[in-house]
Formats: C-alpha cells, sequence, structure tokens
C-alpha cells in the first residue's frame, strides 16, 4: 500500500522522468517490489517505468542481472558493489536509461554484527551525462548506505521512500 507521501514522490518523479523523456528500472531485494508496485500505483507509469526486477535470491542477481557471483562472496548481497552491480545489470538488462537498486536487511532475522537489521545499500544509474561514470558505457552510478530503524514493514518502506526521493533529486539536479 502507498503512502500519501510516496504517491507525492512518484507523481513528482514521473514528471522528472517524462521531461527528460526516461524509462526506469528497478532492481529489488530486500523491497520485494515495493519501489516498482509505488511506481505501477500511478495510473500511466507505462509511459516511463520500464520494468522491475526482483531479485532476492543471489541467484536471481547474478540470473537476471549479470551480478558476478564473485562480488556476492566476496562482498555479501548487501554491499556496495553488489547494489552498483544491480543498478548496472538493470540497465543493461531493460530499454531503461535510469535505475535504483535496492540490497538490505529488512529483518527481523538476517542481521550481523557488521550488517545489522535495516543496512541498505542504494545505488542508481543515469545517463552519462549526469556525471562521472564508473566503468559503464553509459552510465554514472551514485551509491549510498543507509539505516533504518524499525520493524521489517518500517525499514521496507523507508528504503521505498529513500529510493524515490533522492532518485527525484537526482533527476532534478543540473
Amino acid at each position: 500500500m502507498t503512502t500519501q507521501t510516496t504517491q507525492t514522490d512518484v507523481e513528482r518523479l514521473a514528471q522528472a522522468l517524462l521531461q527528460h523523456g526516461w524509462m526506469l528500472a528497478t532492481a529489488e531485494s530486500c523491497t520485494g517490489g515495493m519501489i516498482a508496485a509505488s511506481c505501477t500505483d500511478l495510473a500511466g507509469s507505462s509511459q516511463w517505468l520500464e520494468r522491475g526486477f526482483v531479485t532476492y535470491s543471489n541467484e536471481a542477481k547474478h540470473e537476471m542481472l549479470g551480478v558476478d557471483n564473485t562480488l556476492i562472496a566476496q562482498h555479501g548481497a548487501v554491499s556496495a558493489p553488489v547494489a552498483q552491480a544491480m543498478a548496472l545489470g538493470a540497465l543493461r538488462h531493460s530499454r531503461a536509461q535510469v535505475s535504483v537498486a535496492v540490497t538490505g536487511v529488512a529483518g527481523p532475522t538476517g542481521g550481523s554484527a557488521e550488517k545489522p537489521v535495516g543496512t541498505v545499500w542504494f545505488s542508481w544509474a543515469l545517463p552519462s551525462d549526469a556525471g562521472p561514470t564508473l566503468g559503464a558505457e553509459t552510465a554514472w552510478v551514485k551509491t549510498e548506505l543507509m539505516h533504518f530503524a524499525g520493524d521489517r514493514a518500517a525499514v521496507r518502506e523507508a528504503t521505498v521512500q529513500h529510493a524515490l526521493r533522492t532518485l527525484l533529486a537526482l533527476l532534478q539536479t543540473p
């Protein structure tokens, strides 16, 4: 269920993507498709949402997005390199120009001392003219770590809101 705040964020995101003429792809692990679902709650989203990947398992990250198994083995699924690879993989495996990827520990189990419940890595990929490239032919990537408090539902909702708001801010940066 999309909150009013999330709905407003999605409406603003839709306007920004339409202004640029860009399509969005999502690559989601801990949110299980909630970002894409929030986007499709808005009528007409097919004009700017190209597709969503729900890659909850490590195998899905590898098979659907091309995330190198070595990255997952070396850094863990909840890490900057994997989030970055998910964002770039979403672009490579879609017709979108923009992507957002999330991977984290929503809880209540699965956390560790290094990656407690509420740990979420984000990555956003945009066309390269938006900033410096990170080895991708056409993408500029921003990666960020956040720690959210609360139960599983609160962590997942905070993840959706942060993913959308940060993408909107990146699209509005000159």
